[in-house]
């Protein structure tokens, strides 16, 4: 759902317990467990990086009876408009008297006498 190339996802416990891992084989154990094994209830918040696109995501677990036959979950909320790495930013800028905020020099002319 949300084009994640290697996350790595753990639970935002304090403990730092890491439910699936980009490193391969680190967290296999876990595919066959529930989320109610690792104490994931109502309420609970995960953290889902992924440091390939750098892009990580905060979700919160809400439990729901009211979803269709055949449904195990269901993503609500807004979910990033691009997904992939972020665009490297330009390496020179025109810096003025030690501002780069885009500020040009005047070049209006008042009338001399």
């Amino acid at each position: 759902k949300f084009a994640m190339v290697a996350p790595d996802v753990q639970i935002e416990d304090g403990k730092g317990t890491i439910l699936i891992s980009s490193e391969e084989g680190e967290t296999d154990a876990n595919n066959h467990r529930k989320l109610s094994d690792f104490g994931i209830r109502n309420g609970t918040r995960l953290q889902a990086d992924d440091f390939l696109q750098d892009y990580t995501l905060l979700i919160n677990v809400l439990h729901s009876e009211d979803l269709e036959k055949d449904v195990e979950f269901e993503v609500v909320g807004d979910t990033p408009e691009r997904i992939g790495p972020k665009p490297s930013e330009p390496t020179s800028r025109n810096i003025s008297n030690g501002s780069d905020d885009g500020a040009q020099p005047s070049t209006s002319t008042g009338n001399q006498q």
